[in-house]
């Protein structure tokens, strides 16, 4: 699934073409994906111009001149394609290697057509994503964003924050962590990553790594960890992007694999310089989880 940053990565793509743009027409090729599309859903977005796309977690958000929201969020092979005279290709390009849309391709469910001629299109083979909209002053109280804890960036989380979120749970911290309530944003890759800087055992229970009372150093930490990981991913363009190139034609992005230190490296060793453990793969809740059980305590 895309997380955090490549979702990023698709908004900065999308926002460089799509904003000052009118929706001239919305194409909707079913009634759903993995829930139905709201009432007068196509009604709401014809005719507006797009003004910006902002993000939350990873939910794309793009606001219209009339005062909605459109929300998409990529599910598990969503991805958005641009079509136009001065727009190419796909603004993140995901692992699971999905047709590219074209705006008549069996998977293609979604097509805005654009006041210069241009085309956005969604595509979806899985159906597992999500649209949305919804009056944007009433933002906070959308059934997918009302629950949503801080972004995992420093101007939103806090050591304080994640210690107060974390105290009292009774679960392993790796779930803990990929519980969107406590941290908006974070998924399985990311998580990996930020346990193993952060020096702390996935299997180490959440309540335990708060302390009883003020912030831990673990806490300390793992909220430094996620700040640094997550920006590092964000510049880098993401982690399950394969053969990206943004739309203006950057093949730079998404190369954070190279830096991975723990994430599908089981049986290889450690890349701390002080530690001569090895990556161990366990299942936590259905999902691999890699650490070192040399380092991470």
């Amino acid at each position: 699934m895309p997380e955090l940053p490549e979702v990023e990565t698709v908004r900065r793509g999308l926002a460089s073409h799509l904003v000052g743009r009118k929706v001239a027409e919305l194409q909707l090729r079913r009634e759903d994906l993995r829930f139905p599309f709201p009432d007068n859903f196509k009604d709401r977005i014809e005719g507006s111009e797009i003004i910006s796309i902002d993000r939350r977690a990873k939910y794309l958000l793009i606001r219209l001149k009339n005062g909605i929201t459109w929300l998409s969020h990529l599910g598990m092979s969503g991805r958005w394609t641009l079509i136009g005279d001065d727009r190419r290709g796909i603004p993140g390009r995901f692992s699971h290697g999905a047709a590219i849309g074209t705006g008549d391709g069996p998977h293609d469910w979604v097509v805005a057509h654009l006041d210069d001629g241009g085309r956005a299109v969604y595509s979806d083979h899985r159906r597992f994503g999500i649209m949305d909209c919804f009056p944007t002053e009433l933002q906070d109280e959308n059934r997918f964003i009302s629950n949503l804890g801080p972004e995992p960036t420093p101007d939103h989380l806090s050591p304080i924050d994640l210690a107060r979120a974390l105290r009292g749970r009774r679960t392993p911290i790796k779930n803990a962590l990929l519980d969107q309530r406590i941290v908006a944003g974070l998924g399985n890759i990311y998580v990996c990553e930020i346990l193993h800087r952060s020096g702390v055992s996935p299997r180490r229970m959440a309540s335990n790594v708060a302390g009883r009372s003020g912030v831990s150093k673990r806490v300390e930490r793992i909220t430094y960890n996620t700040h640094a990981v997550i920006t590092e991913a964000i510049d880098a363009g993401g982690s399950t992007l394969q053969d990206f190139r943004g739309v203006d034609g950057d093949d730079s992005l998404g190369y954070f694999p190279h830096n991975f230190g723990a994430y599908g490296r089981d049986g290889e060793e450690c890349t701390k310089p002080d530690c001569d453990g090895k990556i161990r793969r366990i299942v936590q809740s259905n999902r691999s989880t890699f650490y070192c059980p040399n380092c991470q305590n």
